[in-house]
């Protein structure tokens, strides 16, 4: 896919999965129940074990079905090794500005993290292609994203950090491109106990507020 499509596909869903999990077992089971849920994409963090390992097996297994990513990319060294491994775009949860010019230079989407103001920019400046506002829950959550986004319209954010189901709607009324969400959807009791219907069940939930949301902002 083009960066074009992968950035229309992940606007187009709106959910943007952050996988954390004890065992690469657990990740692989995770991005399979959000896809069976309707969200066909998925951010494989690097603290999950062997992570490029797990985004190498996704993309062999489900690449057709789901758009598999790396996240808690932290440097560019890190970021080659996703994408040998076959990532198809890049989350951080802070700016590396050597990290963003990796991926611009490889054509890659890269969604870089960023909390104020000044970051918003700078990230966006330096050729992110989404600013990942993390942790958004605890700087005011979607009121935040609605303070950013007054004077900062034209740069497409997600919110990461304090999206749940009682809060997505909000966020994407406040303007929100799309929403990352980790243990509100991908439950670390869910994966303990290998209930992955329950995930699928959040998954298809977060869908629908989602649309819900934008038809009502509409």
């Amino acid at each position: 896919m083009t960066k074009a499509e992968i950035t229309k596909k992940i606007v187009d869903i709106g959910v943007v999965p952050v996988v954390r999990a004890s065992s690469a077992a657990q990740a692989i089971a995770a991005a399979e129940a959000v896809c069976a849920g309707g969200i066909s994409v998925v951010e494989v963090t690097m603290t999950v074990p062997g992570a490029v390992e797990v985004i190498a097996q996704l993309v062999k297994t489900m690449s057709s079905a789901v758009l598999v990513g790396a996240g808690t990319v932290l440097n560019a060294d890190s970021a080659r090794r996703c994408l040998d491994a076959g990532a198809q775009f890049l989350v951080s949860p802070g700016f590396d500005l050597e990290t963003v010019k990796f991926a611009n230079g490889k054509g890659v989407l890269i969604i870089a993290g960023a909390l104020t103001p000044t970051e918003v920019i700078t990230a966006w400046n330096a050729g992110s292609d989404f600013v990942k506002i993390f942790p958004c829950g605890n700087v005011g959550g979607a009121k935040y994203i609605k303070a950013l986004k007054g004077p900062l319209p034209q740069i497409p954010m997600i919110p990461t950090g304090g999206v749940n189901l009682n809060t997505a709607a909000e966020f994407i009324q406040a303007g929100s491109a799309a929403l990352g969400i980790g243990g509100e959807l991908i439950l670390a009791a869910a994966l303990k106990s290998g209930n992955m219907r329950e995930i699928t069940e959040l998954a298809k939930q977060y869908v629908s507020i989602v649309r819900e949301a934008r038809a009502a902002k509409a």
